[in-house]
């Protein structure tokens, strides 16, 4: 069956919904954010675009910083008060009941109950219409120890995130495979060894 055909639009999903914050531990401000991404490696670049219009524009373009939280399930209610009220009339890390902690990499206040939290530093500023994107280098990245294992390892599967699609909160469901599963060489199981034969003994003269 031939699919429907309809004019481009933003339906790339799921995406997820950050909880950005801005400006200073003494005046600062979240924006929830679903329009960013990883843009490359080294060094480690990100953005995340923003209507002219909003609040947090503003705070962002004059300080140069902001950093990226990501939201656990239990952060869900928290992060779609952050995009649906404006920083200008609201505070909304009281709204929310969020704590501010200071960030070892910039200025504006990290969520504290936030479980990863990655620290900005804007290089670019591109107008792409009706948003702007805020080109910028992860400076820092700043964990909650409960997401590593004993050997180091970041263990993300323990955040329980929520992902954001078509105007709707999902949890993240069961894991369907690690990167390169699909060419990963099957381990042949050890084949079991035969019993030896036991040996007939020679008679005795």
């Amino acid at each position: 069956m031939a699919k429907v055909q309809w004019k481009g639009g933003t339906l790339l999903g799921p995406v997820p919904p950050t909880m950005v914050t801005c400006g200073t531990m003494e005046e600062s401000n979240i924006i929830t954010i679903a329009w960013t991404g990883i843009v490359n490696t080294i060094p480690p670049k990100t953005y995340i675009s923003i209507r002219p219009t909003r609040h947090s524009y503003g705070i962002i373009k004059k300080s140069g910083e902001f950093a990226i939280h990501l939201t656990p399930q239990s952060l869900v209610r928290a992060a779609d008060t952050c995009g649906v009220f404006t920083g200008r009339k609201v505070d909304k890390f009281a709204r929310c009941g969020l704590t501010k902690e200071p960030s070892a990499f910039v200025s504006c206040p990290l969520i504290a109950e936030a479980p990863l939290s990655l620290a900005c530093r804007v290089t670019d500023i591109i107008p792409m219409g009706s948003h702007d994107m805020f080109l910028a280098d992860i400076v820092g990245v700043e964990v909650d120890p409960a997401l590593i294992d004993p050997s180091g390892k970041l263990c993300l599967d323990r955040a329980n995130l929520a992902a954001y699609l078509h105007g709707e909160y999902y949890a993240l469901g069961k894991s369907l495979g690690t990167f390169g599963f699909s060419v990963k060489k099957k381990t042949k199981p050890h084949a079991k060894k035969a019993p030896a034969e036991n040996k007939k003994r020679a008679p005795k003269k």
